[in-house]
């Protein structure tokens, strides 16, 4: 789509600091690649006020809706660090999509579409451009379509350079396979999924400790990383487990999964156990994650507080019966994963007991 240029009484605007130009050119650089997220419930293209999506065309009338909103955090002010020294800052698209899925997935969900908002103090258009490309990249690989936007331009509510990005995503679930935890029982089996590093929380403890108090730069290595820069320890993406875990719910495999986001282990496995049922962890069988244990050891972060506001290595819980277990492991393992054996559900009250 085509946008005229503003006649000379927008001058105005432009003065107060919002330059629509700028804004339809940087969401008209992007047009390819959000009709490149179109799936067969698309209905309309780039440009309509709102986004109709036929829930029939996919398979999904009849079903429930899920639906979840999230952002990326300070992870984007990282980000904007890289790009300024001339490196990539779409990955942050990346991470929210693959966020959102993750959290929907937990309920048995699949993805459909995914609305986004990108909010900034002037326009900065070749950002706004990347970052709609990683949102489109990460949909397509989701099956996920781009539905609709918005990208908003707020000269003193953001400081000159800052951008934030967030979003919305909904999902489709049968009606006999919600996952809401209920089916959790003494004795279950908890199977962990490594992360890829932070994903998209603890962003505002890693600027301190490794910026701020430690004195690190993007490219730096230290030894604790075995290689790896800082910047692309920290930018790494957060991945989606659609893939690997969908199956499994198709097959009645689970009867629980938690996505470990802020809070860590402690906040979010309570927050699918049933009355009467703890999680014992065993902290031992986590993979390390290097640039969670750069933070603690860098920051003098005491074990308590490193596993709630780090993931620490875990990006994803699942839950099985016993007699499942070797089952769901086994398809993981197909499907590529790493799955490690995290604890089991024991007698206790929605809490996480860290061994």
């Amino acid at each position: 789509m085509m946008w005229p240029a503003m006649s000379e009484a927008s001058s105005a605007y432009r003065r107060a600091g919002v330059d629509i130009d700028k804004k339809y050119a940087a969401v008209g650089n992007a047009t390819a690649a959000i009709r490149s997220t179109f799936t067969a419930g698309v209905r309309g293209d780039v440009g309509s006020f709102g986004g109709i999506f036929d829930l029939a065309a996919v398979g999904a009338a009849g079903e429930l809706l899920v639906a979840s909103t999230d952002g990326v955090g300070t992870k984007v002010k990282v980000a904007q660090l890289r790009a300024r020294a001339g490196g990539p800052v779409g990955t942050v698209g990346e991470d929210l999509v693959n966020h959102c899925v993750n959290d929907i997935l937990v309920q048995g969900a699949r993805p459909l579409f995914f609305l986004d908002y990108i909010a900034m103090s002037t326009m900065l258009p070749a950002q706004v451009t990347e970052i709609i490309g990683g949102l489109a990249k990460a949909c397509r690989e989701n099956g996920c379509a781009l539905l609709g936007g918005e990208t908003a331009e707020m000269p003193g509510v953001y400081r000159d350079g800052e951008i934030d990005v967030a979003g919305t995503i909904i999902g489709a679930v049968p009606r006999d396979r919600v996952l809401d935890g209920s089916a959790i029982a003494v004795g279950d089996v908890l199977l962990g999924l490594p992360s890829t590093g932070l994903h998209t929380n603890g962003f505002s403890l890693a600027r301190q400790v490794l910026f701020s108090d430690a004195g690190l730069q993007l490219d730096d290595r230290p030894d604790e990383l075995g290689g790896s820069s800082v910047g692309d320890a920290l930018l790494a993406v957060h991945r989606s487990y659609l893939g690997p875990v969908l199956p499994l719910l198709e097959q009645g495999l689970l009867r629980g999964l938690a996505h470990i986001t802020g809070g860590g282990l402690p906040d979010n496995l309570p927050r699918v156990l049933p009355p009467g049922t703890a999680a014992r962890i065993d902290t031992a069988a986590i993979p390390r994650s290097p640039i969670c244990d750069l933070i603690v050891a860098r920051g003098g972060v005491a074990r308590a507080e490193a596993y709630r506001v780090l993931n620490m290595g875990v990006g994803l819980v699942l839950v099985a019966a016993p007699d499942a277990a070797a089952a769901v492991q086994a398809g993981l393992e197909a499907a590529g994963e790493r799955p490690f054996r995290l604890g089991e559900i024991v007698a206790g009250e929605r809490s996480v007991e860290l061994r």
